[in-house]
């Protein structure tokens, strides 16, 4: 292993070799990404107890961590398949043994369509969704799975003006829907959109445009009841910033199973989604905390008030606020204090810290970062490290393999 934040004696060690030595915390070194294994499973469990409380389907989004070994936990705890984002992450969860891999997105590659022939050709347990917004999706689809044995579901998606994907109304739907349910190759297996591209608050306007999309979308899969067949049925949205807004709305749904696709929630945040996620906004949210953070070293400290760190847009996220500085330490391992001060900018390898004049931070003292968005952070990382817990000196207990 040559992984940054990995010391040099492990260069020649298998990820289980290097567990076998039961390194800490200490042994590692900086920029360094920690995910809390304790918290990663009151996370788990916690979401897993909402959506089962609500008797949702959870298909939690798989490029937030893109970790076949945290899918795999995510199955365990009852998720009825992983999201994806488009044929590359397909391909991995294929490759993974994933059995069911919904792909919130049209695939209009053809090269992609052939191999997914072949892949539901060669598996006959495997089953794939696409998802489909206008008749150019269904044509593609057509093409390139022509003469295959069997097709994949497809979810009409539904969008709005402004947004990103989806048809623009719901009459335009449902003549994707109808064509759709017509196909020789595609089964029409439900609805589907994302009510995320359309608010960005928690604001009771905000919350009113999401419920209005919710409703849209409800009334977008009455009107293709007549076209659906006697299997699975699903009506799905829900991103990790409103799914409550989704059990309000879509609740009721009958004859078709509310799926809501989740993925950040396993590893949360200490920013954009610990202000906007409903934990503050219904009474049965699950308890959901942060499972991720990365130490950074002090290497300057150039003028009064101005600390440089060894981390940056290569180590951290910065698209949904900067990082917040939680607590500093004398070396990693060491006993560690509360830390106040501002992440003001990033550079590629570097951050810049405000501090009060008289903060006792020297150079080579670690600070530990609390980061927003866990989709641009784990990307960021080929190989992450887990801890046991949030102590001082944490035992390393998992090695994690990223496959962006």
């Amino acid at each position: 292993m040559t992984d940054k934040s990995v010391p040099p004696w492990a260069n020649q060690l298998s990820s289980t070799e290097f567990l076998a030595r039961e390194p800490r915390l200490a042994d590692l070194g900086t920029p360094l990404l920690v995910l809390d294994e304790e918290i990663v499973a009151a996370n788990l469990a916690e979401f897993a107890r909402w959506t089962a409380a609500h008797g949702f389907d959870l298909e939690p989004h798989g490029k937030t961590t893109m970790a076949p070994i945290l899918w795999q936990r995510q199955l365990d705890a009852g998720a009825t398949a992983i999201t994806v984002a488009n044929y590359p992450q397909l391909r991995v969860a294929v490759a993974a043994g994933v059995p069911h891999v919904h792909v919130a997105n049209v695939v209009a590659d053809p090269a992609a369509l052939a191999w997914l022939a072949g892949a539901l050709a060669d598996d006959a347990d495997l089953q794939v969704t696409l998802w489909a917004d206008g008749l150019g999706a269904v044509d593609a689809y057509e093409a390139g799975l022509a003469g295959a044995s069997r097709g994949p579901n497809v979810l009409v998606e539904l969008g709005g003006p402004g947004g990103r994907t989806g048809a623009r109304s719901i009459e335009d739907a449902v003549v994707v829907g109808e064509r759709i349910a017509a196909s020789s190759v595609l089964r029409l297996g439900g609805v589907t959109g994302y009510e995320g591209a359309f608010a960005h608050h928690d604001d009771p306007a905000s919350l009113a445009v999401v419920d209005g999309y919710l409703e849209n979308l409800l009334e977008l899969h009455r009107r293709l009841r007549p076209h659906y067949d006697d299997g699975r049925i699903v009506v799905s949205a829900g991103g990790s910033a409103y799914f409550d807004r989704v059990a309000a709305v879509l609740g009721g749904v009958d004859n078709a199973r509310v799926v809501v696709r989740s993925g950040a929630y396993i590893i949360h945040d200490d920013g954009f989604y610990r202000g906007i996620t409903p934990t503050g906004r219904m009474a049965d949210a699950p308890a959901l905390r942060s499972a991720m953070h990365v130490w950074a070293r002090v290497i300057s400290r150039p003028e009064p008030g101005l600390v440089l760190l060894d981390v940056g847009k290569r180590d951290v996220s910065f698209d949904e606020g900067l990082p917040e500085p939680q607590l500093a330490a004398p070396t990693l391992g060491g006993p560690s204090r509360p830390l106040t001060g501002e992440i003001t900018a990033v550079n590629d390898q570097h951050a810049f810290l405000r501090i009060a004049d008289d903060t006792p931070l020297a150079v080579g003292d670690v600070v530990r970062l609390g980061l927003s968005h866990p989709c641009t952070v784990l990307d960021k990382w080929r190989t992450v490290v887990t801890v046991a817990d949030g102590s001082d000196n944490p035992r390393v207990v998992d090695l994690l393999a990223t496959y962006f």
